[in-house]
């Protein structure tokens, strides 16, 4: 196929199960379009996709501060109490000389998941204004490219298993981060799993071609 310039790739999807180059074509409110080769979903159409995430967007980012905020867990070994936060976590990296360590963990689990949210909720935010044409393009963009650098799930994970082996040393005591933490995770990862970028760039296309058009 052959293209005559860089703007007409607007009009292509690439299928990310054959890398097969799809034509983008309108489809209803509802509906789906699927790889012309193997079948593969390619986008989705949702009139109230930017309603959902919007309120996505912001319940996430409330629990992500929350989590911040108050201690993950309270250890009590021997009498001695400790309380474990996700900052004072980062800082005791840089305390025992960990530099590089804690460096890396505050863009994978604190910069990197907090600007998705805030990016999500900007990016919808103008789209529902119908505003933004050259922002939102450069928004989505620096979503795609820090997208796959988040790693709060990770980090929730390692959390686990860490908790289970601090159990034979003393009383754990789970405090209410964790549980922010837990939701944030499962807001976060249904946001960047299952809310596909390309479905984005065309209800973004449509909003701007409408507006246009109108």
């Amino acid at each position: 196929m052959k293209i005559e310039n860089e703007d007409a790739l607007d009009n292509f999807v690439i299928c990310h199960k054959c890398f097969t180059l799809n034509e983008e074509i309108p489809i209803a409110d509802g509906s789906k379009a699927c790889c012309s080769k193997c079948g593969h979903i390619l986008y989705r159409y949702d009139s109230k996709l930017i309603d959902h995430s919007l309120a996505l967007s912001f319940t996430g980012l409330i629990f992500f501060i929350l989590a911040n905020l108050f201690p993950l867990l309270q250890i009590d070994i021997l009498g001695t109490e400790q309380f474990i936060t996700i900052p004072k976590t980062i800082v005791s990296l840089f305390d025992n000389g960990f530099y590089i360590v804690g460096f890396v963990c505050v863009f994978l689990i604190f910069i990197f998941p907090l600007m998705i949210f805030l990016i999500n909720i900007l990016l919808f935010t103008l789209l529902k204004m119908e505003r933004g044409e050259k922002l939102t393009k450069e928004l989505l963009i620096l979503l795609s490219h820090i997208t796959p650098w988040s790693m709060a799930d990770i980090f929730f994970i390692s959390l686990l298993v860490a908790l289970v082996k601090l159990i034979a040393f003393g009383q754990i005591h789970i405090g209410i981060s964790f549980w922010a933490l837990m939701v944030f995770v499962m807001i976060d990862i249904y946001i960047t799993k299952s809310i596909h970028l390309s479905e984005i760039w065309m209800l973004r296309k449509r909003i701007l071609f409408n507006k246009d058009k109108n």
